[in-house]
């Protein structure tokens, strides 16, 4: 995998917090901010891929016998 510096601007308070969690899981700064990067990727990826299934869901559902009309009125429905 090719690899690219980049340069950040953080908060020292959270920067020492970052080197802190990545000394406790036994990686380095730039391994936590790839692994942590690479998971909210992964998480957006998954849901793209799940609201594409839904559409597609939405477009192949079947008839439930509306039609896509509704027959009523809401003053209908709310009759008394």
């Amino acid at each position: 995998m090719e690899k690219q510096n980049v340069t950040l601007a953080l908060p020292k308070d959270i920067l020492q917090r970052a080197r802190i969690l990545a000394i406790e899981r036994n990686t380095s700064l730039s391994g936590l901010l790839t692994q942590t990067l690479s998971e909210i990727i992964a998480q957006a990826d998954a849901y793209a891929d799940a609201q594409q299934r839904h559409l597609l869901w939405l477009q192949t559902a079947p008839n439930l016998g509306s039609s896509g009309q509704i027959p009523w009125s809401r003053e209908e429905l709310h009759e008394r």
